[in-house]
């Protein structure tokens, strides 16, 4: 695995601050059932960094302490933690909302036959992956047979009543480039998933989001080995647009690894450039911020740490875990 922090250290990307604090962004652990070549968090079924209990349990304290309406739950495969399920009922009893970053095959899996009925229950919002809507192109990307099983995972979640209308049950899905290049724009391209899912497999869905592929862990290596890591960041800080600047995910998001530490975001925590410290203090671990503090410290105001990766966010119509930042 080749390193790509010294090649996005040195960087002219403008300085940012962080806003108000509203979602607490949380990996639960690298453990996955799939290996994607466009993974920027290198997950896979053999990682075994999984979060402790006693971590685990700081986060419904967390969001009680600082009021926040939304936890966003991310992995590898976060449902594959054996404290994803007790996490989900007590978020949901503060009345937080509950984001399952879901890879939809993880549905089949020995143990997982009712996940999608828990789900529904605790109307947990489903951010499902789904890089295309052809065959060939998701199992190139994703695996052999992960598009007819993600194509069955979303009529099982349909007929629950995700994404309908009205069912108050939220189904999104998430598409990422092939490879070294922008995403498409996100409306035009919603409307044909839409068209396309529906034609095909009378599958609906609410929103589509666009993100692209980040220079960092298993796709960055990927593009050293081929020899288009330069080129590619050259794409991105070409596209560089400054308007995306106010509503990065970064300003109000806080992202949480598997041991507790603190990050701006999901790509600077895969990166070890941990969230700046307002005063080291005793409690903390030299300085890193860790779950446990942010009850009594607010990051709002402080320095976000960017690097040349951050052009990835705002290249063309801008890139976060809601999709485009603008059309």
């Amino acid at each position: 695995m080749h390193a790509t922090l010294p090649l996005l250290q040195a960087t002219e990307f403008p300085a940012l601050r962080r806003c108000a604090l509203e979602i607490l962004q949380v990996n639960l652990g690298y453990r996955c059932n799939q290996t994607c070549v466009h993974c920027h968090v290198n997950a896979g079924p053999n990682r075994t960094e999984m979060m402790d209990r006693e971590t685990l349990a700081l986060i419904p304290q967390v969001l009680a302490a600082r009021g926040l309406r939304t936890l966003d739950l991310t992995g590898g495969a976060p449902e594959l933690h054996e404290g994803f399920r007790q996490l989900v009922r007590e978020a949901s009893a503060l009345g937080v909302k509950v984001i399952d970053r879901c890879n939809l095959t993880i549905l089949f899996e020995p143990g997982q036959e009712f996940l999608a009925e828990f789900l529904a229950e605790h109307r947990v919002e489903i951010v499902a992956s789904l890089p295309c809507y052809m065959l060939e192109n998701v199992d190139k990307q994703r695996g052999k047979g992960t598009f007819d099983k993600s194509i069955a995972a979303l009529q099982k979640l349909n007929a629950l009543g995700y994404g309908r209308e009205g069912s108050g049950l939220t189904l999104n899905l998430v598409y990422n480039p092939q490879g070294a290049a922008l995403p498409p724009e996100q409306a035009p391209l919603q409307a044909a998933y839409k068209r396309e899912l529906f034609g095909h497999s009378g599958i609906v869905f609410n929103e589509l989001f666009t993100l692209a592929n980040m220079p960092i862990q298993r796709f960055g290596s990927m593009l050293i080995s081929k020899g288009q890591f330069n080129d590619y960041m050259r794409l991105l800080q070409e596209n560089f647009a400054a308007a995306n600047l106010a509503s990065v995910m970064c300003r109000s998001l806080v992202s949480v690894d598997w041991q507790g530490f603190l990050y701006d975001c999901d790509f600077n925590q895969q990166l070890g450039l941990a969230l700046p410290s307002a005063t080291p203090s005793a409690r903390m671990r030299v300085g890193r911020p860790h779950l446990r503090d942010l009850p009594g410290e607010d990051p709002a105001g402080r320095a976000i740490r960017v690097a040349d990766h951050c052009y990835g966010c705002t290249a063309g119509q801008g890139s976060s875990c809601g999709g485009a930042l603008h059309e």
